[in-house]
């Protein structure tokens, strides 16, 4: 029964990283559909979108069968529960890659990146594609150097994110309306993306040392 028990533990590590490779792709499609307004890449983000629900609804239930029936306890139950959570963060970090790929849908034909921002918002998408690739290499890995890398890149995101804010709000912005509210929401897309990650890291960083310290700083909502 204890091999089996600790089969079950690595099939839900497994599935997350299954799900953590699927945002992947997914970012990396959504970047490209909104910088260069490839609607056609954008409809695959969002279908990539309905995998990666299912792969993380399956993944819950097969977490809380284990706690079920197996009812694991010290390290076994918090990479049982951790699961629970990672993937939902990964989830929600779906969510923002389709979001991203829907505001190049609805400009279509139109480039949705606003005049003046193109390079700012290649830097964050160049960013949250990384984050996301490393993101997949930590769930594999649990190196926790990985984890801290994420930390760093996310701090830059969060820069770029200000920087979007600080240039919408200053006087020499002249955008319509709409290429404000698309940079507005863009920008707060990638920056929640990167944040999701950073929860994650610091979960994973957690199951790796037991260090918890920070933790609860990273609990996000979207």
């Amino acid at each position: 029964m204890r091999d089996v028990f600790q089969q079950e533990l690595r099939e839900v590590q497994e599935r997350l990283v299954e799900i953590a490779e699927l945002v992947e792709v997914s970012i990396d499609n959504a970047v490209r559909a909104f910088t260069e307004s490839d609607v056609t890449v954008a409809e695959d983000v969002i279908e990539n979108d309905n995998r990666i629900d299912q792969l993380t609804v399956a993944l819950d239930e097969q977490a809380i069968n284990i706690l079920a029936l197996q009812q694991p306890v010290a390290r076994d139950l918090r990479i049982v529960v951790s699961a629970l959570r990672i993937s939902s963060s990964l989830e929600r970090m779906g969510d923002m890659a389709e979001h991203i790929a829907q505001l190049a849908r609805y400009r279509f034909p139109e480039r949705a990146v606003p005049k003046g921002l193109k390079s700012t918002f290649a830097e964050m998408g160049r960013l949250d594609v990384e984050i996301a690739r490393k993101l997949t290499v930590l769930l594999r890995t649990q190196d926790v150097a990985v984890a801290n890398e994420i930390r760093d890149e996310d701090d830059r995101v969060d820069e770029l994110h200000a920087s979007v804010f600080d240039k919408l709000l200053s006087e020499r912005w002249k955008g319509e309306a709409t290429a404000t509210v698309d940079a507005t929401l863009a920008s707060r897309y990638h920056e929640r993306f990167a944040d999701h990650a950073v929860s994650i890291a610091k979960k994973v960083q957690y199951l790796a040392t037991g260090d918890w310290s920070g933790a609860e700083e990273t609990e996000t909502s979207a």
